[in-house]
């Protein structure tokens, strides 16, 4: 083998061990939320390369008011779905864009981007 060939071959491996470890082995980030004085769960999510805190514990009944602030211009993090809570937005650069919901059923529940390629997850207790 060439030199070049052993090298793309390296680099190839050290992408998909990095890209194995960033999906299915970085640690997340959690964060339970408090209730402030207006009755409402609010949190403030970066959206930079995923989402920062990407799991979030909330209670039932209590309405939650999540505030995306995106950091990027990725199209991939363009819209941010909630399929179990028939909710989405889409998030302007740069901009906190608030997306509002109440749950009224206690489990985990995953969010991700337009493309499925960033995800989180509400518990809800």
């Amino acid at each position: 083998m060439e030199l070049n060939q052993i090298f793309v071959t390296l680099a190839g491996l050290a992408v998909i061990v990095w890209i194995a470890w960033f999906f299915w082995f970085s640690e997340k980030q959690s964060l339970k939320v408090q209730t402030a004085e207006s009755g409402i769960q609010e949190v403030v999510i970066k959206v930079k390369g995923g989402y920062s805190p990407d799991v979030i514990t909330v209670e039932k009944g209590r309405p939650v008011r999540l505030d995306f602030y995106r950091e990027e211009t990725a199209v991939c993090s363009e819209q941010v779905l909630f399929p179990d809570f028939n909710k989405q937005a889409t998030l302007t650069p740069f901009k906190t864009i608030p997306l509002e919901f109440t749950p009224d059923k206690a489990g985990e529940f995953g969010f991700q981007c337009g493309m499925g390629m960033l995800h989180g997850k509400i518990i809800v207790e």
